[in-house]
């Protein structure tokens, strides 16, 4: 197995942030320092730390629910309080895949499989991901189709999603593979817009069903 996917089954750390830890020297492999690309075969010895690393073979997967207000880290930012306050303290050992900033609600993973969070997050993936959102007023219809068929030039790239107009006034379902820090809310502000509400209700192939906000659970079979 490549040195970094066993990591992130044994660390519950992202690929990426596996290979920062060989970067750095943390990991041994049989005594000596791993280098990036390394494979590893069962009866080798992994150290990170010098604490021994063992692939897990059981994971668990949270889906939550996470209201306004609270911020997808473990210390506080401020005023404003930490999910891990709304999560029992055995699953506080998990880690957010992907992020929703403090304003905004709905379906968040919460993981120890580095590997999922890997194939959830790395954008080779396509894994689609559906918001609800509100905006301060009327999307006009060129706006709209500028940013599903040519997208809008941001700071780091082009940026383009999907827009359907839902009933309710200024309301709009998003639908888009991507997920840079905030993207949703700098688009439609470089367009003159403000996101009032932003909600997000699918990620891949996972729903935030009906999970009142605070709300997680446990998911069976995730894979």
């Amino acid at each position: 197995m490549r040195l970094n996917k066993f990591i992130a089954h044994a660390a519950g750390n992202s690929r990426r942030e596996a290979d920062q830890l060989i970067k750095k020297g943390r990991i041994r492999i049989n005594g000596r320092i791993a280098r990036l690309g390394a494979q590893v075969s069962p009866e080798d010895e992994v150290l990170l730390d010098g604490r021994p690393l063992t692939a897990q073979a059981v994971y668990t997967v949270l889906s939550f629910h996470k209201p306004i207000g609270y911020v997808c880290s473990r210390r506080k930012q401020g005023e404003n309080p930490t999910i891990y306050t709304l999560i029992p303290k055995k699953y506080h050992h998990l880690k957010p895949v992907g992020r929703l900033d403090r304003d905004s609600s709905g379906l968040l993973l919460l993981t120890d499989d580095g590997d999922l969070a890997h194939t959830m997050t790395h954008p080779k993936f396509f894994k689609t991901k559906v918001y609800q959102v509100t905006l301060d007023h009327s999307l006009e219809p060129l706006h709209q189709q500028m940013i599903s068929d040519h997208g809008v030039l941001l700071d780091d790239g082009v940026s383009t999603f999907s827009i359907q107009r839902n009933e309710k006034a200024n309301s709009y379902t998003i639908t888009m593979s991507e997920g840079r820090n905030r993207q949703i809310r700098r688009t439609f502000a470089s367009l003159g817009y403000q996101v009032i509400k932003l909600h997000r209700t699918q990620f891949g192939n996972y729903n935030i069903a009906s999970l009142e906000a605070g709300d997680f659970q446990e998911l069976k079979n995730p894979r």
